[in-house]
């Protein structure tokens, strides 16, 4: 029981958006008890505004990456080839393609790697 009553309680994000899903449906109602026109363009406005606030949203998570850094000098990176390794059924009607991967040294090392 000592641990309930020390426990702090935390307010419900979803109580929280029926507080406000209810203040709007007040906001919304009182706008369209002054003038219909009033209301109509009220609820146009705010739609607006949340499509615009999505849109810019959007652009900012759907930014093209930067593309990746050269790799350094020595490094030893992996090259898909044209030819296939092995292919494989899938369950369904599709196919798995493995490449031949190469191991590939940067031609500006000082030295060969090899493994």
């Amino acid at each position: 029981m000592a641990a309930r009553e020390n426990d702090a309680e935390e307010p419900s994000r979803a109580a929280g958006g029926c507080v406000l899903a209810v203040l709007g449906g007040v906001a919304v109602a009182a706008a369209f008890a002054v003038d219909e026109a009033v209301g109509v363009l009220g609820v146009a406005a705010v739609g607006w505004v949340a499509l615009w606030r999505s849109a810019r949203r959007l652009s900012v998570s759907s930014a093209t990456p930067p593309p990746p850094p050269e790799p350094p000098s020595g490094d030893v990176y992996a090259v898909e080839g044209t030819t296939a390794r092995e292919v494989r059924r899938t369950p369904g009607e599709g196919y798995l393609i493995f490449p031949v991967i190469e191991y590939v040294t940067d031609p500006d090392a000082p030295e060969e790697v090899t493994s």
